[in-house]
């Protein structure tokens, strides 16, 4: 049904464009130019200014010829982690890497180059099929930036479909956490650390208490904490009057993340003034979790079509978020799906050649599935 040449070839040419997170501008004039060729109708947002990029999000639209079907979103998002500048693909016996410096960048790009074989795939054998929106989200990999600045009016489809999860396809992500960033700053008091050191509050003794003290790693099957950067101090001789800290907290349960992270501001807190420091704590809610129930629209048309592909279905939860998290927020059930990326975030980044076939079929057949149903009134 698809043309795998071309699937291939592509999603070899966008893995070599740089797209680091903030700077997604030459890899968004390329989609932007390809689903206009397609026909839809293409637009960017200024979410690039909002956010310190230089490019915002692509929005598409491709008009159905069957108005009684729910309208479908597919995205993805363009801007790829670190190392990410100047990657080299290789294939070899069915597996895509980078030639090993860099990542490879399947997340994300594993998520749009089917989409886009998709839609030339449809309009190609004159699939019938209800309005598809295309969103290209910027700045995902940087706290969902792009999803959460961007004007949820424009947000068109009655259900979503998010591109951007370990696991193969068929692998539907039902459930993810919110996260909470806390940037602390303990201040402490300076003194010379041999000639009168008792004068001194030590800043990073105080983080130490703090965080000894602090329960993280995997609080429960829902919520995980983690101390991320410390940074303080200036020379083995001077005791130190302050101390940066960021740190995060994520649960699947809203209650549970707001536990710990309440747990986590009142521990610096309280281990400050003990130790006479002042502690400065910012807390910023980066995202809120989401959950779908295994018998919703979204999941049950993510199933069939999975099935009708050929796929072992699978429903599980994650512990990452996504733009999921927002677009389900604004009121577009959204499930995250597989598409075989493997080790994203690494140099050791891989994705088979087959789950990119796989990925791009399954996404005809969520489109055919959609097509037989009517929009909810």
């Amino acid at each position: 049904m698809i043309n795998r040449e071309r699937l291939l070839a592509e999603f070899l040419e966008l893995i070599r464009i740089d797209s680091p997170t903030k700077n997604e501008r030459e890899v968004a004039d390329v989609l932007k130019n390809r689903l206009q060729s397609l026909g839809l109708i293409v637009s960017e947002d200024n979410v690039g200014q909002t956010i310190g990029g230089n490019c915002g999000n692509v929005f598409a639209y491709l008009k159905g010829n069957l108005p009684k079907a729910p309208i479908i979103l597919f995205s993805a998002h363009m801007d790829t982690v670190d190392p990410c500048l100047n990657i080299e693909p290789v294939l070899h016996e069915g597996v895509i890497t980078s030639a090993g410096q860099t990542i490879l960048g399947a997340d994300d790009k594993s998520g749009i180059a089917p989409i886009l074989e998709a839609l030339r795939t449809i309009k190609e054998q004159a699939i019938p099929h209800g309005d598809i929106q295309v969103v290209f989200s910027v700045a995902e990999e940087g706290g969902l930036k792009g999803a959460k600045n961007l004007d949820e009016t424009l947000l068109k489809a009655d259900l979503g479909f998010v591109m951007d999860c370990v696991g193969g396809p068929g692998e539907i992500i039902l459930a993810a956490p919110g996260q909470d960033r806390l940037n602390v700053m303990i201040k402490g008091r300076a003194a010379h650390a041999g000639f009168a050191p008792e004068e001194g509050i030590s800043s990073i003794v105080v983080a130490a208490k703090a965080i000894s003290s602090m329960p993280v790693g995997r609080i429960d099957e829902e919520t995980t904490a983690n101390i991320g950067t410390i940074q303080g101090g200036i020379a083995t001789n001077i005791v130190a009057d302050r101390v940066d800290i960021a740190c995060e907290s994520r649960s699947r349960d809203l209650a549970k993340l707001e536990r710990q992270t309440a747990q986590m501001y009142e521990i610096f807190q309280r281990c400050a003034e003990e130790m006479g420091a002042v502690a400065e704590i910012e807390v910023l809610r980066l995202y809120e979790p989401f959950t779908l129930s295994e018998d919703s629209q979204v999941v049950a048309v993510a199933k069939q079509a999975a099935m009708a592909a050929g796929l072992q279905v699978t429903t599980g939860v994650t512990g990452g978020g996504s733009d999921a998290n927002y677009y389900n927020l604004y009121g577009v059930p959204c499930a995250v799906l597989g598409t075989g990326m493997q080790k994203p975030h690494t140099t050791e980044e891989w994705i088979e050649e087959e789950d990119l076939y796989r990925t791009a079929n399954l996404l005809i057949e969520i489109i055919k599935v959609a097509a037989k149903l009517e929009k909810s009134q």
